[in-house]
């Protein structure tokens, strides 16, 4: 636990916390203390951990059971003289290890991030007098002031405020501006509520503020974040997990059928040597050399896709991730939310309207019952808006096509509002000028502002219902006539409004004289006219509400986790139209300070049944994220905040906002939205099924051919008869196979139904049952067929063992070229995904007879491979084994998947 949070400086009086530091407010630390304390506490600054040594990195990448098999097929064709079969799978090797060493730098790059958070200027108070100084030479002790603009240089503890704000949103998830305040808190404070705190880079928005330093460097909050990121756990993916599941498994049966291969043939009184190159010939078979090279192949191709989807994937794997996640855990602030005010309800004249449209763009409409108002026909409305735009000291600047706020983000929610009205910023401040105004200031609660007007002069007043209603003797009604103020109906619809986790906001007027110059707090202490209320809110992204729908009906849990106060997250849950249990009708919902009463046994069905967190902490956001990850869920991770970026590390995968999203989240996350648009992660979990998918067929293509190479050599062995196929055609079989024929299901596109089906069961192997079986089918095909023409081209055609050995070969060929597009779709039958709707695979189908035909035809192959031409009835009973095993598979879809399609369209 930090220094800050053991001692909670929250809930110690400043005076207090000043005498321990050794410092008074007036003067500050001297010269020689802070020189002092310099040396105790070292450079305020976020160190970097000692990381594990890049030549240990680059070795751990070789640590891979694939990987030692694919070590002893260099080993192998090496030992064989195949010195170019022999590069290509080194080179396969050193490029993975190459591209996974270049991921390593994730949680350095993160703290990186956070110590730039705090390399910036700040003011203080030393020796008596003001001094800028730069912040890493901030100690424990020294007494900030703070101005807007300033980003906090340490977490300090506040003893003198006047209207201070900050901007907390990276750390704590909290929408609007933090109003800051000196006194003492209770110790249980949740982080969000500290109010008597600012916090080492938080942006201060508005007013002053003294405070007093507590902790620099690695003790602050965004210290503390920083530990959290390098002490989270980098997991392996569902496909990382499979494929080293089947990688040892390999590794075993590859051994294995070597060493009783061996063993068999030395029994027979067979020649050891003859046998142990029988055995490397078996090994060299059952290899699958263009595994990894199709795992990396097809993940780039996901890359590819997802960036032309504005999704930039930083850490390959998290492609297919993404296709298997079972939860994704979202921020609110910023990724289901513009994380722009804006105004959604007004309730003026006794009638309540919508307001269309979100976030700082002026495009929308005022709507009554549905229908499009004409404000200047509704007087009361139309002042409520004028109100809102006059007692105003922000501006909406378009940048770069964006409309960006400056100033406060309430009142831009006004002037936004105001415009869909027609009330143009600057014609309204032009036709009605400002004479004198009273700021908004904390203790009282409102601002008001002084104003030219036709007759005399008029006096607009913005604030708290509570504050501004007990001020009012009378309210304008629908038509613009003073009519006496129903106080209740007013507060009936502030309750409503506020159920909907709307931040409302009361607006009255003053008529005074034209020789009014002066405005006092007296002038607005009675005899005011209700104008109206506004609501507003950070409103969900609309694609977002259509992105969460689509998640869901992909099976996919969609929970929020947020910083943000429980009724707001309530709402915008309801608003995006999350699932989950509900309790009295509404969705179950869990408080941080509640959250920290759950004790770790119990936190893992908490979470689960849980959809809204809110005021979260980070660490309890880690917490949630390990404990759905208990379950067995795939978790992904949604957020944009410095207190998002544990959770991201934590998570399956963590995904990033590429435009609002600060530098620590970016670098902790596996992937970022370029266009913060939650919808991108939609199109990136399609993608990420694809890719599984794909994958999937390209190991149940390659399986069989490996798997049925190693049963020939081992049957021939059993029965004491040659080689059917020799190491080295072996290697050709295998490299050029997975070259021209298994690396085109790569490009394999989405079948229609991906979206439709539930995520992956993380617990599911890769080769299910029913697919175990059609690779033993394909097998037992290709044993058949291959022993079937090896004796018949020899003891009824008269061929030479050349002979044989190149109609085996090609059979093997012919068979996987079949069985490549069977494998085009594990479900559908070919003619349901269209036969030539691959491209890719019908132009590698081709290329692959190509070479097939240069090698058993071309001199130099004949010599090279030990292979001899062979004749058109060879061919035919080539194609009639390819043909049989082809259709054998098309009719064990039909017996698995078509019979169960027709009883659900046809049921009885």
């Amino acid at each position: 636990m930090n220094e800050s949070s053991e001692k909670k400086w929250h809930h110690t009086p400043a005076a207090e916390i000043l005498a321990q530091q050794g410092v008074e407010a007036a003067a500050g630390l001297d010269a020689a203390e802070v020189e002092r304390r310099q040396g105790e506490f070292g450079p305020n600054k976020v160190t970097a951990r000692r990381g594990t040594p890049a030549w240990l990195k680059f070795v751990r990448q070789f640590n891979q059971p694939l990987v030692y098999i694919l070590l002893v097929a260099v080993g192998v064709t090496a030992a064989l003289g195949e010195w170019v079969d022999s590069s290509v799978i080194f080179g396969v090797v050193f490029i993975n290890a190459i591209v996974g060493f270049l991921q390593e730098a994730k949680a350095e790059k993160s703290i990186e991030s956070l110590a730039r958070m705090v390399a910036t200027e700040t003011t203080v108070r030393r020796d008596g007098r003001k001094q800028r100084v730069h912040s890493e030479e901030l100690v424990p002790g020294d007494v900030v002031l703070l101005e807007p603009g300033d980003r906090v240089p340490g977490d300090m503890r506040l003893f003198k405020v006047k209207d201070l704000h900050a901007d907390e949103s990276a750390l704590t998830g909290e929408s609007l501006p933090v109003e800051k305040r000196t006194a003492v808190l209770p110790a249980d404070t949740p982080l969000a509520d500290r109010r008597n705190l600012a916090f080492t880079g938080t942006l201060v928005t508005a007013g002053q503020g003294e405070g007093v330093v507590c902790a620099t460097g690695d003790r602050t909050e965004a210290g503390r974040i920083a530990r959290l990121i390098s002490e989270a756990v980098d997991l392996s993916t569902p496909l990382t997990k499979k494929i080293a599941h089947l990688s040892k498994l390999l590794l075993w049966v590859i051994l294995g059928l070597a060493v009783v291969a061996f063993a068999i043939g030395v029994l027979r009184g067979e020649p050891p040597v003859d046998m142990f190159m029988a055995a490397v010939a078996l090994a060299v078979g059952a290899i699958p050399e263009g595994l990894p090279a199709a795992v990396t192949i097809v993940l780039a191709i996901g890359v590819s896709r997802m960036a032309k989807r504005r999704a930039i994937i930083r850490k390959l794997p998290a492609v297919e991730t993404l296709g298997s996640t079972t939860i994704i855990c979202s921020d609110k602030t910023g990724t289901l939310t513009e994380n722009q005010m804006t105004v959604r309800e007004i309730f003026a004249g006794g009638e309540l309207f919508s307001v269309t449209g979100a976030g700082y763009e002026p495009a929308g409409e005022i709507e009554r019952d549905g229908s499009r108002v004409h404000v200047p026909d509704c007087p009361a409305l139309a002042e409520c808006l004028r109100a809102g735009v006059l007692c105003n000291d922000s501006q909406l600047i378009r940048d770069d096509g964006r409309y960006k706020v400056q100033g406060d983000p309430t009142e831009a929610a006004l002037l936004v509002v105001g415009e869909k009205a027609g009330l143009i910023h600057a014609d309204t401040h032009r036709d009605s000028p400002r004479v004198d105004v009273i700021p908004f200031v904390s203790a009282h609660m409102f601002r008001a502002t002084l104003h030219e007007a036709v007759i005399g002069r008029v006096i607009y007043k913005v604030g708290a219902v509570e504050r501004l209603l007990e001020r009012c003797a009378d309210a304008l009604d629908e038509n613009g006539n003073l009519v006496p103020l129903d106080k209740t109906g007013v507060h009936h619809a502030v309750e409503a409004m506020a159920g909907r986790g709307l931040r409302v906001l009361a607006f009255v007027r003053r008529y005074v004289e034209a020789n009014h110059e002066k405005l006092e707090h007296r002038h607005v202490a009675q005899g005011l006219t209700f104008l109206g209320l506004q609501g507003m809110i950070d409103p969900p992204r609309p694609e977002a509400i259509a992105a969460v729908h689509h998640c869901q009906k992909a099976g996919i849990i969609v929970k929020m986790i947020t910083g943000d106060h429980l009724i707001t997250a309530c709402a915008i849950a309801g608003q995006i139209g999350l699932q989950g249990r509900e309790e009295q009708g509404r969705l179950v919902a869990f408080a941080g300070r509640d959250l920290e009463d759950v004790s770790e046994a119990e936190l893992p069905a908490v979470a689960e049944r849980t959809a809204v967190f809110a005021r979260v902490a980070p660490e309890q956001k880690l917490r949630l994220v390990r404990a759905l990850q208990s379950l067995g869920h795939v978790i992904a991770m949604t957020g944009d905040g410095v207190n998002d970026a544990p959770a991201l590390k934590q998570a399956d995968i963590g995904v990033a906002m590429g435009i609002s999203g600060t530098d620590v989240a970016k670098a902790a996350a596996d992937m970022i939205l370029t266009d913060d648009n939650f919808a991108s992660i939609e199109a990136a979990v399609e993608e990420g099924r694809g890719v599984f998918d794909n994958l999937t067929k390209f190991i149940v293509w390659t399986l069989p051919t490996n798997a049925s190479e190693a049963m020939i050599l081992l049957t021939a062995i059993v029965l004491g008869t040659q080689l059917p196929a020799l190491p080295v055609q072996l290697l050709w079989v295998n490299m050029m196979t997975a070259i021209f024929l298994g690396l085109m299901l790569v490009f394999e596109t989405k079948e229609p139904d991906l979206m439709d089906r539930p995520p992956r069961d993380p617990a599911r192997p890769l080769l299910t049952f029913a697919l175990m079986m059609r690779t033993g089918l394909v097998c037992l095909v290709m044993l058949a067929g291959s022993f079937w023409l090896f004796f018949w081209e020899m003891e009824v055609a008269g061929g030479t063992i050349a002979e044989a050995r190149t109609a085996v070969i090609n059979v093997i060929v012919l068979v996987e070229i079949g069985y490549l597009f069977n494998c085009r779709s594990l479900n559908h039958s070919l003619a349901a995904i269209g036969p030539f709707t691959n491209r890719w695979v019908i132009g590698g189908s081709l290329a692959m007879l190509g070479v097939q035909l240069l090698f058993t035809y071309a001199p130099w192959m004949n010599r090279l491979f030990h292979t001899a031409p062979i004749g058109g009835e060879s061919w035919l009973r080539i194609v009639v084994v390819a043909v049989a095993a082809s259709t054998a598979v098309e009719f064990e879809k039909w017996l698995r998947f078509g019979r169960r399609r027709n009883e659900r369209v046809n049921p009885e």
